[in-house]
């Protein structure tokens, strides 16, 4: 069976060494994060997900959920439901909410820790809060007062979860599509009448009432995805003054056989004339809906980050416990039988690939958690809007590329443990089939690629890019004098001006072509997440040069970087090659020809 072990000296030098959000916190005026409350609350979180959620995420894969047909109900995995009331009662789904709504008021990018700590530890019990943060933040930004003192308070002291529900039998990306309705009854309220299906925790045990955010269309609504309303509808009545009524008109009626993550519920959700209240403007849905869903895809980018953690531990140790033929250079340990494998260099590749992906990836993924708090608490407008400008361009690069790596973290993983990483006993291939849906769900990679390249990019020309940009001269700029940096400062400004031009070069060939939108999309994505790596990689390895870490611990960022900057970095040749290729490769087969 797999274990696990918050990564908390990692973690802290992400925060403190390399991202400095002590600085940030004092501009921001968080009078309350400082050095040592923000260190209680990550040895807490370390604590509560190590002890109380790791030892469940096998009872969970085993389990599963239970699901009665005849009343619709959810039954979690024996010791999920305590679980849950912990956390509840340690208030961690309010962590970074609003005082005002009975929040910690603690900065977002504290956040990302707990997030990736909860993944890491077992990622099927995390998807059940995980969407209420979603749903709060669209009653935060788009409900009404009284919207938000009934249901966001609830939302953020835990008593109630949120759920998404969007995609629907027909239509998955293309909302356009939907066809659940929303009828006025004529006092405020709405009956909503459809099927979603996917939805994560849209049914369980563990709290009294759920609040299901529902897209869905107005009588009077246009064609298309201009036409979605957003509308509030709990599992049982919540009248305007926060009572609770009878059970509302919806059901659960199936839940999901899945390849992974068996003990998240992910549902099938019949709404049938079911009360329901709207949130924000009539027509207007979308504008709340992208907000739930880029907290959520920040947030299934640490899920990815988290498996990656939790599977690079466990290969790590069983790789130094393995024994089994010599180092080809001579026997390492001839005083065993044979040498651990961890002398072997594919080994040595795999478990570097890994290192070098989450510890990069982890400042990367909290620096885009630090803009939301910047874009909410900045000084002034234009400190705010760039900021926003670049958790936009960065929130694709997190989902697909922390979600990919996961998946190639937790195969290298796999692999180190050889055949025993194939069967149950060791909890790799549990690790495997989880991360194979955080590709998938909250828009695939695919729709993340097209996010980026095709409005964060090209729509917006380049906005977020040009602030990320800025960043890398920046850096490049001060470290030209540090000899000790020569060799990542070098490759990294030459990467920066290529990825620049690439950008122009693509934006060009569009002008003529729209295909080359799509066709370098894909590509185009990791190109930015390896070069954005390599950003952070060499801020690590100048943050480490003058922290007070231990010498071990400064000269392996130093080794890891340059293990990146060699063998993972290259990467960006062949994604550049495939996109300067063109769309003619791959759209000038006959569609009738694929099966010729």
């Amino acid at each position: 069976m797999s274990s696990y072990s918050a990564p908390l000296r990692d973690i802290r030098f992400a925060l403190f060494d390399v991202l400095d959000v002590e600085s940030s916190f004092r501009h921001l005026r968080f009078e309350d994060a400082g050095r040592e409350t923000v260190d209680a609350v990550l040895d807490e979180a370390a604590r509560f997900c190590d002890t109380v959620l790791a030892p469940l995420n096998r009872v969970g894969d085993e389990f599963g959920v239970r699901y009665d047909k005849d009343d619709g109900s959810v039954t979690t995995a024996p010791g999920f439901r305590d679980a849950y009331v912990q956390f509840s009662d340690g208030g961690w789904g309010g962590l970074a909410a609003p005082t005002a709504y009975g929040g910690m008021g603690l900065p977002h990018v504290l956040g990302m820790p707990l997030e990736e700590m909860i993944d890491a530890a077992n990622l099927a019990w995390g998807n059940f809060p995980l969407l209420s943060h979603g749903a709060a933040s669209a009653l935060l930004h788009h409900g009404e007062e009284w919207q938000r003192e009934v249901f966001l308070t609830k939302l953020v002291s835990g008593e109630w979860t949120g759920t998404m529900c969007l995609t629907e039998p027909h239509c998955g990306t293309d909302l356009g599509l939907l066809k659940t309705r929303a009828e006025p009854n004529g006092d405020g309220t709405h009956s909503i009448t459809g099927t979603k299906i996917f939805i994560t925790a849209g049914e369980h045990d563990l709290t009294p009432n759920i609040v299901h955010l529902v897209l869905a269309r107005l009588p009077d609504a246009p064609a298309g995805s201009k036409g979605i309303s957003l509308f509030i509808v709990p599992k049982f009545q919540v009248a305007r003054d926060g009572t609770q009524g009878a059970r509302n008109a919806l059901r659960c009626g199936a839940v999901e056989h899945k390849m992974g993550i068996h003990a998240s519920a992910t549902c099938v959700m019949n709404f049938d004339g079911a009360q329901g209240y709207l949130i924000g403007q009539p027509h207007k849905g979308l504008a709340a809906m992208f907000t739930m869903m880029n907290t959520a895809r920040i947030g299934v980018g640490m899920q990815g980050l988290g498996l990656s953690e939790r599977a690079y531990q466990n290969a790590l140790r069983y790789s130094r416990e393995r024994l089994q033929s010599r180092a080809l250079s001579g026997a390492k340990f001839p005083g065993k039988p044979a040498d651990p494998i961890i002398v072997q260099p594919d080994v040595r590749r795999m478990l570097l690939t890994c290192k070098a992906l989450i510890e990069g990836g982890r400042a990367l993924s909290y620096h885009a958690g630090l803009q939301v708090d910047i874009a909410t608490h900045g000084a002034s407008e234009a400190e705010r809007k760039q900021a926003d400008d670049l958790l936009g361009f960065l929130t694709p690069i997190v989902k697909a590329c922390l979600t990919e790596w996961g998946v190639e973290c937790t195969y290298h993983a796999l692999q180190c443990y050889g055949g025993h990483g194939y069967i149950a006993e060791h909890g790799m291939e549990q690790l495997a089939r989880d991360a194979r849906i955080t590709t998938l769900y909250e828009g695939t990679t695919g729709i993340q690629a097209l996010d980026l390249m095709g409005r964060k990019t090209m729509q917006l020309q380049g906005a977020g890019l040009k602030v990320f940009l800025g960043l890398v001269q920046s850096f490049c700029e001060e470290q030209a004098g540090n000899a000790a940096l020569a060799e990542f400062v070098a490759p990294l400004r030459e990467k920066a001006g290529e990825w620049q031009a690439l950008t122009l070069s693509i934006g060009k060939r569009a002008m003529s072509d729209p295909e080359e939108i799509g066709a370098a999309a894909y590509d185009y994505l990791f190109y930015s997440g390896y070069v954005a790596l390599a950003y952070w990689w060499a801020r690590s390895v100048a943050a480490a040069d003058v922290s007070s870490q231990p010498q071990a611990f400064k000269d392996a960022k130093r080794e890891t970087a340059r293990f990146y900057f060699a063998r993972l970095l290259s990467r960006t040749l062949a994604h550049k090659a495939a996109i300067d290729s063109g769309p003619a490769p791959l759209l000038a087969l006959d569609e009738a020809a694929f099966d010729a």
